[in-house]
């Protein structure tokens, strides 16, 4: 099985069939009893085994396997395939990881009759690949994948939400990685988050809009088109703040949304960052955080008059190679939680890479409120490498520098 054979097989079916086609080719090349791919659902914490087109059945929810402590968390953690032979004549069962620049897609699970020699292992990883392009690349054309991460009904509110938010939670590039999470509250409050890689920089932005359900979804869905509107046009960061805060004196009906927004330089490294009266980030040097404080601005859309009226302070952020720098929102900081030491949980989870880093900090919230929440949590961890030192391994998203690092601690520190 030749990439360019995988790649074809996949583009001739149709976009829901395509990974079953992919499948069945594997299942015959190795003579495994069986192939499947299961997707990550929305919470991180989960995958879904998408069976044959036929037999999905998306008038119901889907069945979520829980990844705490099993073999497919081990695998989305180190991002290395693993193989579990018990030795008793049985199918050997090798998990794979199916990842696109750190965005943990993914897995692609076999069941041999034998134990894999170095060039089925080649053969399994390329693969999976191969399939983190292909779901990327079909599903703009299928509910099956987005059937796939929902295990459990959403809410109008939060399906706005969800699409709010870039399409993949999580990327690698040379000089950085970044990962995002959210968790809804009961009743969703209007979290986003967002990146995006130009030429010559790295944008990000966290919001929190005001109130719950359809209303803060609508704000959140007004201030987020404003910014995607103004930083596609190329302005700069003090007017895309501004530009926020318009549309939502003009179309808000009085709602307001506080944030934070950061722009990095990929040829310099300097960073700067706009705080429009939001939780300040937090910041991980030579094992201590530190809470940064900014200068802080008034709300995108809170109405007030005089000079400070449209001004937003483009400030400047002390960003260093090996900082870890992670942005949130309120609900990352509400009652339930007190007792929830934030910068001592990030010290411990210094090791993860940003994907897991921010899902064990959403997931340590929801253990803090019983699995239910007032408000949304959202975070947002990104790890600065430097400008020119790093190269990353295209197989796996991951740095070279940490390729040979093992895989240490648990997910859950303390669990």
């Amino acid at each position: 099985m030749t990439l360019a054979e995988t790649l074809e097989a996949a583009e001739a079916a149709a976009p829901v069939e395509s990974l079953d086609v992919v499948a069945r080719m594997l299942k015959e090349h190795l003579g495994a009893a069986s192939v499947s791919f299961l997707i990550t659902d929305f919470t991180g914490g989960s995958v879904v085994r998408l069976g044959a087109a036929g037999s999905v059945e998306t008038d119901e929810p889907a069945q979520r396997i829980r990844l705490r402590g099993t073999l497919y968390d081990d695998v989305i953690r180190s991002q290395r395939p693993q193989v579990e032979d018990r030795g008793d004549g049985e199918l050997v069962r090798v998990v794979a990881p199916v990842t696109n620049r750190g965005d943990a897609i993914g897995l692609l699970e076999l069941f041999l009759p034998g134990a894999p020699g170095a060039e089925v292992m080649r053969e399994i990883g390329e693969t999976a690949h191969a399939l983190a392009y292909i779901v990327i690349a079909n599903r703009s054309h299928t509910d099956v994948y987005q059937w796939g991460r929902r295990t459990k009904a959403l809410s109008l509110a939060a399906e706005i939400q969800h699409r709010l938010l870039p399409a993949s939670l999580a990327c690698e590039a040379a000089q950085f990685a970044v990962a995002g999470a959210l968790e809804p509250a009961d009743h969703v409050g209007g979290d986003t988050f967002d990146y995006v890689i130009d030429r010559d920089t790295v944008q990000l932005s966290v919001t929190d809009a005001m109130g719950h359900d359809v209303d803060a979804a609508l704000l959140a869905t007004l201030v987020v088109g404003a910014l995607r509107r103004a930083r596609r046009a190329g302005v700069d960061l003090g007017e895309q703040a501004r530009q926020a805060d318009q549309a939502m004196r003009d179309h808000g009906r009085s709602g307001y949304v506080t944030g934070q927004l950061l722009r990095i330089s990929l040829l310099d490294g300097r960073t700067e960052f706009v705080n429009a009266r939001h939780p300040w980030p937090l910041r991980m040097r030579d094992g201590q955080v530190q809470e940064i404080v900014p200068e802080i601005d008034r709300p995108f859309g809170l109405n007030v008059h005089g000079s400070l009226a449209g001004t937003y302070r483009v400030q400047t952020l002390d960003l260093r190679p090996g900082d870890r720098l992670v942005m949130l929102t309120d609900g990352m900081l509400e009652r339930n939680a007190a007792n929830l030491d934030l910068p001592d949980l990030i010290l411990r989870t210094r090791a993860l890479h940003p994907r897991e880093a921010a899902r064990t900090l959403i997931g340590a919230i929801v253990d803090a409120g019983n699995g239910h929440l007032d408000d949304d949590a959202t975070v947002m961890c990104l790890d600065w490498r430097g400008v020119g030192n790093s190269q990353r391994d295209a197989a796996t998203g991951a740095d070279l520098a940490d390729a040979s690092r093992p895989s240490t601690g648990q997910l859950y520190p303390g669990a």
